[in-house]
């Protein structure tokens, strides 16, 4: 049996770093074709509704800037017990409290997927519509592979786009790239 796997980014595209998770969607569903039951979606920024999202899913892949007090630029993938740790008042970004109340409304109503990761880019700035920052932008390459290397952990298959489609990235420059 496939798993259902569903890569979310997630995050304010008017908020300078805070796109990256929006960012980052775009430009794996333009440069990667999935396999069975892999779905990319761009969530911006959810509220309760980001359990809709997760009904139905085994694996749950939020992408997303995070405010770590890591360098600005770090990729770090947070499982569920690291997501759900701290009760919502703890914030690991702006979303943090949607997600893990989130996880908690889908787990008793038994919806909730089994693996539910954040891969989380530290943020440097979240200026009113300021571009990503130099240090996110380089992040890029190592969240892409990570997200990938989660789908491929659970299953999940693509292979990369002999011509990638347009990004969709209406906010920013479609024509940047990532090299992975």
């Amino acid at each position: 049996m496939t798993n259902r796997i569903k890569i979310c980014g997630v995050g304010s595209v008017l908020l300078g770093d805070d796109a990256v998770g929006p960012y980052a969607a775009h430009w794996i569903e333009a440069n990667y074709e999935f396999g069975e039951g892999v779905v990319v979606e761009d969530l911006g920024t959810p509220g309760l509704d980001l359990i809709a999202y997760m009904t139905g899913m085994d694996v749950l892949i939020l992408i997303d800037a995070v405010d770590n007090h890591e360098a600005p630029g770090t990729v770090t993938v947070y499982d569920r017990a690291a997501i759900t740790k701290h009760r919502p008042a703890a914030r690991m970004d702006a979303h943090s409290p949607i997600v893990t109340e989130s996880i908690f409304v889908a787990e008793l109503a038994g919806e909730a997927p089994e693996h539910i990761y954040l891969a989380g880019v530290t943020i440097e700035q979240t200026e009113v519509d300021a571009p990503l920052s130099d240090s996110v932008m380089n992040a890029l390459p190592l969240l892409v592979e990570t997200v990938l290397q989660k789908v491929t952990e659970h299953g999940g298959t693509f292979r990369k786009r002999e011509m990638p489609l347009d990004p969709g990235i209406w906010w920013r420059n479609p024509a940047v790239g990532i090299a992975v």
